[in-house]
């Protein structure tokens, strides 16, 4: 059965595409939370439009993302945090700072979007990572110093 994807199915395929499944699939699973509509003859030509338009916008959301990407590849920080005399923070640095270190530099994320693999509580260079789409990570560097 082809179907429209209303919304991003895991594993099954992205927003705006139209896919081929298996019938009871479609019918079990897909259709009952509305994340497709059944392709027929008759709104075979709508969807295909609504495709296209789709997959347009997707490409003007990549080229921007990719070059926001660059922009916070390019960038470097250096923040100023009370730290102890063997060089530990106080507090370690949160994501909203990091937000609004980025916001300060005109990029606006999400809390969510800030990736650190370990907390941040030492003096020193550390790397945080933005997670932009799931193929699109970049890192900066972010560098701490005593006040």
């Amino acid at each position: 059965m082809k179907v429209f994807l209303k919304k991003n199915v895991e594993k099954i395929g992205k927003m705006g595409e139209i896919i081929t499944v298996n019938d009871g699939f479609a019918r079990n699973y897909l259709m009952p939370r509305d994340l497709v509509v059944e392709i027929t003859e008759q709104n075979l030509a709508f969807y295909q439009k609504k495709s296209e338009s789709f997959k347009n916008q997707k490409e003007v959301v990549a080229v921007e993302t990719s070059k926001l990407s660059e922009a916070i590849k390019n960038l470097k920080f250096s923040l100023k945090k009370k730290m102890h005399d063997d060089g530990k923070l106080y507090a370690s640095v949160g994501q909203n700072e990091i937000v609004a270190l980025l916001a300060d530099k005109g990029i606006s994320i999400s809390k969510s979007q800030v990736i650190v693999n370990k907390s941040i509580k030492t003096k020193g260079t550390h790397e945080v990572t933005i997670k932009l789409t799931s193929q699109l990570q970049p890192t900066f560097n972010l560098t701490i110093l005593p006040e």
